[in-house]
């Protein structure tokens, strides 16, 4: 609707942007024009030279509770899937970020939610936050693919068939556990915590970090061969960076490196 504020907001710290769902009315619920606004926040974020890491959070104690149902509700059964960018798995929105991407989640994160926590490089959770891919509740599968193909490698096949199948809540706790985040804070030290990880990943190169997460998600469905010949390609793209020659000199002259990313 004309006039509405942007649902997404979109902010920058020194190295470090910070994209939050900003729709607390709704639980931060992800509609198409949402959705758009996301994509291109995301966008922004990875053709930021100067952006090193990005953080994905929500506003109003909630991360993303999934699909807008009277958005869907609103839209021909037929134009569902094509009304959303980016639709393809080639094309997931935070995996083909060529920076790293870090889930700050707090409260629910539920079906397109929690798929999109998924897709993050790294997740950090406040104690309130839960994850829920809750899709075979609404006939539906998991909407980006995440759920089916990154979920199990992230946590393993039967804890995530277990998710999958049944649609339950995974608690902060239990995500913890199963390794789908790397911490659980109080709400009030989510965002501290989520840039505390971001620091981790600034330090490095970002031509060097940008062919480290393609070849990661890359590696996932290929064979050994494809990987290793994949994997020679970028190294000898490194070998030829301003990046890797400016590592070299900062390890010999013992001083912190000034990374250009090219």
């Amino acid at each position: 609707m004309r006039g509405e504020p942007p649902a997404v907001r979109y902010d920058r710290d020194g190295p470090v942007a910070v994209i939050t769902f900003d729709r607390p009315a709704r639980r931060n619920a992800m509609g198409y024009a949402m959705l758009a606004e996301f994509t291109d926040a995301v966008d922004r974020a990875g053709q930021d030279r100067v952006v090193r890491a990005v953080i994905v959070t929500g506003a109003g104690g909630a991360f993303c509770a999934g699909t807008d149902l009277s958005d869907l509700a609103s839209t021909p059964t037929g134009e569902r899937a094509s009304r959303a960018p980016r639709r393809d798995t080639a094309n997931w929105l935070l995996v083909s970020c060529p920076k790293p991407v870090i889930g700050a989640v707090d409260g629910p994160a539920v079906g397109m939610g929690a798929e999109f926590a998924t897709q993050c490089d790294v997740r950090v959770a406040s104690t309130t936050a839960r994850f829920a891919w809750n899709f075979v509740l609404r006939g539906l599968i998991p909407d980006t693919g995440a759920g089916t193909f990154l979920l199990p490698r992230l946590i393993g096949s039967t804890e995530a068939l277990r998710l999958l199948y049944s649609g339950e809540f995974l608690s902060a706790e239990d995500a913890l556990r199963v390794g789908f985040v790397s911490a659980v804070v109080e709400p009030s030290g989510l965002l501290e915590a989520a840039r505390a990880e971001a620091e981790r990943f600034v330090a490095g190169s970002p031509f060097a970090i940008e062919r480290t997460k393609r070849l990661f998600y890359a590696a996932m469905g290929a064979d050994v061969a494809a990987h290793l010949a994949s994997t020679g390609a970028a190294l000898g793209e490194c070998f030829r960076s301003d990046d890797h020659r400016e590592g070299v000199a900062a390890f010999l002259e013992k001083r912190a490196a000034q990374f250009s990313g090219t």
